[in-house]
């Protein structure tokens, strides 16, 4: 495997305040579309959600990745709709505080600090996430990262 990617506060940042205008189920699965481009060409074993508004639309397995990946990919999510934020940025704002999510009162198994999902937004509304889990959570995340910013480029959006 190639370096891993590495991404700073400053990196996650704009992630965190990115806002696609409008977001249904037709959207959630072009995003899907565009994450297993991204997959594919990296020949990655990683398995991918999109949820709008607490409804799992859109869902890929590759590679070894099975049902183990689940706790992972619901974990993340959770992550990154409690603090509204990309679920990596979360853990990078609590190691530079040496805490983590059991220490703000949250279940380490419910609420996964690592990263790989980016909450999305749609005219100010927290409506959805994407999420990946499967290989380290720097690639997690930076595929969820491509993937929306394929999605982003096709819509004509940013």
């Amino acid at each position: 495997m190639s370096e891993l990617p590495e991404f700073t506060i400053d990196d996650l940042e704009p992630l965190a305040r990115l806002d696609v205008g409008f977001f249904g189920n037709d959207d959630a699965v072009d995003l899907g579309l565009c994450a297993i481009e991204v997959i594919t060409e990296r020949d990655l074993n990683l398995a991918v959600d999109i949820v709008v508004r607490g409804d799992l639309v859109f869902r890929a397995r590759f590679g070894t990745t099975g049902p183990e990946n689940d706790p992972w990919l619901q974990g993340k999510a959770a992550v990154a709709l409690h603090f509204e934020e990309p679920s990596l940025l979360v853990r990078r704002r609590l190691e530079a505080s040496g805490h983590d999510v059991a220490d703000l009162g949250l279940d380490p198994a419910l609420y996964r600090a690592h990263g790989g999902s980016i909450p999305i937004r749609a005219s100010g509304e927290l409506v959805g996430t994407i999420t990946v889990s499967g290989e380290p959570d720097v690639v997690d995340h930076d595929v969820a990262q491509e993937s929306l910013g394929r999605y982003l480029d096709r819509n004509d959006i940013r």
